[in-house]
């Protein structure tokens, strides 16, 4: 049966803090995270060690609020991307805030879910590996309450799942859905209708597997813009109604169709708003996933909500908080955090505020123009005033690269007062 979310929840709150977690005041050695989480320790005085990263405890729940609230607008079922955070507080937090259940990517993610009491999955990938379907399928057949939705982008790996399904004895078909590519030389899917027909009509050449709908990522249509994705999002929809028209559906309570990063969310609703009436409800569900903590960069830049911003905005809700350990010129400084703590893929941090004495100001003249293993490098122009010691709290680009550096973030209010602690697993 499904994990209790509660109880798998509170183990986490009982884990002991040590060496294993970055940041975490030495002296917090021993304590339960909840115990930790209880002495309601100001992140700035209470004995936290850089570098360290933080959350807004505001600006997570304005993100989750947000979001949940776009979704019922729009008519849109929500499944956010899970591989951005791996932390099953934030599974929870989310699916309370409205989330149909939580899509994931790789087998593993999945098992991190399920251990923590997740009861509906999208996996946004092909699944070929045996023993993960075996896994997967033990995991069906004893709860009946697990729902599991996953991508088939080919013949072979129908077959593949099929070969798999039937060594396990399976006696639920998993349910699964065509993924449309969303172009030539994009990344996964089938590229033509007719090659999804094929696909379609494999699965229903199988008694293990079971054709729910069609699914794609419209973050992967070449040189993307509006009119590109919308294109796309059209074809994902006609191709729905297509197989629906054939009959492909029938015994379903329901029909999915998904689609949705973090970059083209709102051409997803405006499509889906066209979905004509089929022979089942269809399910419209969205995947976007950054949307949790935000960033200062890559999704700043990106967010649909630039596009339309009578509907809100995120907010971006990470700062890597470093310290200045050395200082060997005026035009010069570095602090002792790297590319072991901050993600770096799409940019490099921002440097946006410093602390010295228990004040804050806006880091005016300063800015990162590498990243070493151990070291951020700063560049500082004379209006610069920076000295040793001093905290530079920086902005982060790429949500999904930053989770993964850090396995206990604390979570502070804007005061400084952490109130909570979120772990992952990556």
């Amino acid at each position: 049966m499904t994990a209790d979310p509660a109880q798998s929840l509170a183990r986490l709150a009982a884990e002991r803090v040590d060496h294993r977690f970055k940041g975490l005041p030495p002296d917090a050695d021993g304590l339960t995270v909840a115990e930790l989480a209880g002495q309601r320790r100001n992140l700035f005085t209470g004995g936290f060690a850089t570098p360290v990263l933080a959350l807004s405890a505001e600006r997570l729940e304005h993100n989750l609020t947000l979001m949940e609230t776009y979704a019922a607008r729009h008519g849109l079922a929500f499944a956010p991307h899970g591989k951005t955070s791996m932390a099953p507080q934030l599974f929870q937090r989310q699916i309370e805030h409205g989330a149909w259940g939580i899509t994931l990517a790789v087998p593993h993610q999945v098992r991190v879910a399920r251990a923590f009491g997740t009861r509906r999955v999208f996996l946004a990938n092909e699944l070929v590996d045996a023993p993960a379907l075996r896994w997967i399928t033990a995991e069906l057949d004893a709860d009946p309450d697990f729902e599991l939705v996953c991508y088939v982008d080919s013949v072979r790996g129908v077959e593949l799942m099929d070969a798999a399904l039937r060594d396990a004895r399976a006696t639920r078909p998993v349910d699964v859905v065509v993924e449309l590519a969303a172009g030539e030389g994009a990344r996964t899917g089938v590229r033509t209708e007719t090659g999804c027909a094929a696909v379609a009509d494999a699965v229903a050449g199988t008694r293990t597997l079971r054709l729910v709908g069609v699914a794609g990522y419209e973050g992967e249509v070449p040189k993307a813009d509006t009119e590109r994705v919308t294109a796309w999002l059209r074809r994902l929809v006609a191709l729905a109604a297509d197989f629906d028209k054939a009959g492909r559906f029938a015994g379903l309570d329901e029909i999915v169709v998904s689609a949705g990063g973090s970059a083209w969310f709102d051409a997803v609703a405006e499509v889906f708003a066209e979905i004509p009436e089929l022979s089942r409800p269809v399910l419209k569900l969205l995947r976007s996933g950054a949307y949790v903590s935000h960033d200062d960069g890559h999704y700043r830049k990106l967010t649909p909500f630039n596009r339309v911003p009578e509907e809100g905005a995120l907010e971006p809700a990470f700062r890597l908080w470093t310290q200045v350990v050395s200082r060997p010129s005026a035009e010069q400084a570095f602090v002792n955090a790297g590319k072991r703590d901050a993600a770096y893929d799409l940019h490099l941090p921002f440097a946006q505020v410093i602390r010295r004495d228990g004040a804050e100001r806006p880091a005016t003249g300063v800015s990162v123009t590498a990243l070493s293993d151990q070291h951020a490098w700063l560049a500082t122009t004379p209006e610069a005033d920076l000295e040793v010691g001093d905290w530079v709290g920086l902005g982060l680009s790429h949500p999904c690269t930053s989770f993964d550096k850090w396995q206990l973030i604390p979570v502070a209010e804007a005061d400084g007062t952490v109130v909570d602690y979120v772990r992952t697993f990556f």
